[in-house]
């Protein structure tokens, strides 16, 4: 299929970008970026920006492999040369030894949604509204595949992007406004000593992490940018299909790095302008409290229920995202290692659709055994900390081992791409220097 030679055109197969925003906008903007900017006030904002932007080639490399080759993440590292343990690359079963902290984190996002649900309908415990949310996740990702899960994915974008830029705006007309002279500063790429070890918590979990670049390929395969662009048979036809759609691939990705940047942004300024003011550096879930308390006392008692939705629809669009992109990830890596049948669309179907009720099932016990919804999330964030070297890894093998000559990028692309790595990478070994001292 030839692909869109316009930008509407175009407009109308993007989608993977969307399911990508909703899973990154969670538990790291709502706590950990609000945390932030109430600790560092506005000086360490440009931190968050860079971030966001500075990762997203390794993105695009991840997307490039699945339109050029046709398969998912794992069967593409399977195919890398080096060290295979059994049937699988020593990278699935690293990748696979990080997936248990990871289990918690997602259990703490499951804490999240509930406590938000309990706080707008207390008639409910904790306890049974995590039961709740997440039986009701793992019906929603079984009931379909890749269209239900766009379109649930965009409308959960659309509700939480608009309730934090109104809370923001609203914030505009209270005594904490924020003025031009304190954005300003933190846009000056200044960072002072007390912010450094803020600045790398900032860098590390803002932005599309290791687990969402992952899950691109699969969004990517299930829009169907590689079955348009057909098989490589090294023509020059081929070659322009596979331009064409990379670049509609490229437009999805810019897209969505525009909205968890404007959602992302829009955190740590509430963040800064209403805490870091206050001098309150609330811990974990408090924030939602805190937050709620703050809205109330400038805008009004209907702040909190505004503030609240958006809450939930931030923790919420994780949970769903990630019910669907687990399901995909971990199926095609049990099919590597050769626990599970996963080389076609049926056995795909069957294990997408086990593993869809198996996920929600495992949070939420792992949450109701424990009970300590932050811990779970900071443990898994140390796990994506990790991942992200992998990822790094892994783009530098498809941009200089696996891409067909014919897609060769610009200088000016690869340029970018370079940044990405030495900045992860040099923000990686200074973490190191730091926790070693």
């Amino acid at each position: 299929m030839q692909p869109p030679q316009t930008f509407f055109q175009r407009l109308k197969y993007l989608g993977p970008g969307f399911i990508l925003s909703a899973a990154i906008v969670g538990s790291g903007e709502l706590i950990a970026t609000t945390a932030l900017g109430a600790k560092a006030g506005f000086v360490t904002f440009w931190v968050i920006l860079v971030s966001c932007l500075v990762k997203v080639t390794l993105q695009l490399e991840f997307g490039k492999n699945a339109i050029y080759t046709g398969i998912p993440t794992m069967q593409s590292l399977n195919t890398l040369k080096g060290k295979h343990y059994g049937k699988a690359h020593w990278s699935i079963w690293a990748w696979l030894s990080l997936q248990g902290l990871k289990l918690l984190q997602v259990g703490g996002i499951v804490g999240g949604v509930a406590i938000v649900l309990n706080m707008v309908f207390p008639i409910l415990s904790t306890n049974v509204w995590a039961i709740t949310a997440s039986l009701i996740t793992a019906a929603l990702v079984y009931q379909g595949f890749y269209k239900s899960v766009e379109i649930g994915a965009l409308v959960m974008i659309i509700l939480f992007t608009i309730t934090i830029l109104v809370s923001l705006i609203s914030l505009q007309l209270t005594p904490y406004a924020i003025r031009w002279s304190e954005l300003a500063s933190g846009l000056t790429f200044s960072l002072p000593p007390s912010a450094v070890m803020v600045a790398i918590g900032a860098f590390g979990i803002t932005g599309v992490g290791g687990d969402e670049i992952m899950f691109y390929n699969y969004w990517c395969i299930e829009k169907g940018y590689a079955t348009y662009t057909g098989p490589n048979d090294g023509s020059p036809e081929w070659a322009a299909r596979a331009k064409g759609w990379i670049e509609v691939m490229y437009l999805d990705a810019v897209c969505s790095m525009v909205v968890y940047t404007t959602v992302t942004a829009a955190f740590y300024l509430l963040g800064a302008a209403l805490l870091h003011r206050h001098g309150e550096v609330p811990e974990g879930y408090a924030m939602i409290e805190t937050l709620s308390k703050l809205f109330t006392e400038t805008l009004g008692p209907w702040a909190k229920v505004m503030f609240l939705i958006g809450a939930f629809f931030v923790l919420y669009s994780t949970l769903f995202t990630a019910t669907a992109s687990w399901s995909r990830i971990f199926g095609d890596a049990f099919g590597q290692i050769g626990w599970v049948k996963f080389n076609d669309s049926v056995s795909q179907k069957r294990v997408i659709g086990l593993l869809s009720w198996a996920f929600p099932i495992i949070w939420c016990a792992l949450y109701l055994i424990i009970k300590m919804p932050v811990l779970m999330v900071l443990l898994g964030g140390i796990a994506t900390s990790i991942l992200l070297l992998l990822v790094v890894w892994a783009a530098l093998q498809f941009r200089y081992r696996q891409l067909p000559q014919s897609l060769i990028p610009t200088r000016v692309y690869d340029v970018f791409f370079w940044i990405s790595v030495v900045s992860i990478l040099g923000v990686s070994a200074y973490g190191i220097f730091q926790v070693t001292q």
